[in-house]
């Protein structure tokens, strides 16, 4: 696999099918040159502008993230290339934009999703009568895009006459925005409010943005009113979400929330494991262990690492082992272990006080186990942007009270205790 099949792997995981057809595909990659430019080719001046135009960021973030061998990236124009089918806006209803690969059958099911999987699939298999709405949250890339489409893609599958909708808020708010403009919101509304079923990704984005809000707040009451299924997916709960209205807040709690943890190791090794499949390399359970244990932010930068060990065993020709999966991977965990993560601050913290990660999360207090955990959740509220809800899930099931009187007991006995406010200072340099 050469450097611009591993960006491609990357991007086709994080792209709707038909963008990835018409721009990515008739891509032809030509070369990594000695200075470092991935050389590409393109069938013409409008599929050139558009590349670098759309993707050219993705492409360079990818190669950093992957740490691959190119920082800059050329394209030229060939005609002997496959043109590109026709721009495809961003409204495709009917299951024209699902990810081939966003299904059920391929989300692995662990202890840390079943639930809001459980919840996907009743809904699939019974829109506007389970959970209306249905209400998906997790950080980034836990799994909440896949499972959206996987509800898309089930039920255009099963019942083809239905109109069904997907689309990012920020995709939403882009189409009202050019619909005033134009004058065309007469349209804008026939396009949403006749959905049978509409899916709305990251409705975060929408916090603050009040004249959008407004618009959402009477497609959701119309749809809702008739009788139609609307599933929503957020970084976070929606009362964490800032600057979203109280009635909006209000009528996503109508139907069922459900949220998706960070994977445990088993689901982490399981994952890799069906991608390494996927891809036809052979995985020692050795490395699916390390790689899973060593991994604690999302399931994507897990998938990441996985492409580019496959990347540089194709190049070096050599078997994927435990000690090649270190040396290849060194760069990815060194930084890994830095992110400020649930799980990294846990790992992190247990060490110091010479636990285990696992016995932050038992339901026990004594001193030994409750004061290093206090600790751990006051620097998970200070160094990460998860909710108290989200901490006290990841501590075992403590209530948002009993991590919130941990965040100020700790912050008050810091300022009076020199020595707990040194440990503090070293834990929080371990991140920066």
């Amino acid at each position: 696999m050469n450097e611009w099949g591993c960006v491609l792997a990357y991007l086709r995981e994080r792209t709707s099918r038909e963008s990835y057809k018409n721009w990515l595909e008739p891509v032809r990659f030509l070369e990594v040159d000695a200075g470092g430019c991935l050389r590409l080719a393109v069938p013409n001046k409008n599929a050139k502008t558009w590349l670098e135009t759309e993707y050219l960021p993705s492409i360079l973030a990818v190669s950093t993230q992957l740490k691959l061998s190119f920082h800059s990236v050329a394209v030229n124009v060939d005609g002997r290339t496959a043109p590109p089918a026709q721009h495809a806006f961003a409204f495709q209803p009917n299951g024209q934009r699902f990810n081939a690969k966003y299904t059920f059958d391929r989300f692995v099911v662990g202890s840390c999703n079943e639930f809001a999987h459980a919840a996907a699939r009743a809904v699939a298999d019974n829109p506007a009568n389970v959970y209306n709405p249905l209400y998906l949250y997790a950080g980034v890339g836990m799994g909440k895009t896949h499972l959206m489409q996987a509800v898309g893609s089930s039920i255009h599958a099963r019942s083809p006459q239905m109109k069904v909708i997907y689309v990012s808020a920020e995709e939403f708010m882009n189409d009202m925005v050019n619909s005033i403009r134009y004058d065309r919101m007469r349209t804008f509304h026939e396009r949403f409010r006749t959905a049978d079923v509409l899916l709305v990704d990251d409705i975060q984005t929408l916090g603050t943005r009040e004249r959008t809000q407004e618009e959402f707040f009477h497609t959701f009451n119309t749809l809702h009113n008739n009788g139609k299924q609307i599933i929503i997916s957020s970084d976070s709960a929606p009362n964490a979400i800032k600057g979203l209205v109280e009635r909006l807040k209000s009528r996503f709690s109508w139907g069922l929330i459900a949220d998706i943890q960070p994977p445990d190791l088993e689901t982490k090794m399981a994952i890799l494991g069906r991608k390494a499949e996927e891809a036809d390399v052979e995985l020692p359970s050795n490395v699916l262990n390390f790689m899973a244990t060593h991994f604690n932010s999302n399931i994507r930068e897990l998938e990441g690492a996985l492409i580019r060990l496959m990347a540089v065993a194709s190049i070096s020709g050599t078997g994927i082992t435990t000690a090649m999966a270190r040396q290849s991977l060194k760069a990815a965990l060194a930084e890994n272990e830095r992110t400020a993560t649930i799980a990294n601050i846990q790992q992190v913290v247990a060490a110091y006080y010479q636990l285990r990660a696992a016995q932050l999360r038992e339901r026990t207090n004594t001193r030994a186990i409750a004061v290093p955990r206090q600790v751990a959740m006051y620097l998970c509220r200070k160094l990460t942007s998860a909710s108290l809800p989200e901490i006290g899930r990841a501590f075992g099931g403590k209530h948002h009270t009993t991590v919130l009187h941990a965040i100020k007991k700790i912050a008050d006995e810091r300022r009076r205790d020199a020595d707990l406010d040194t440990r503090i200072n070293k834990l929080t340099d371990r991140f920066n």
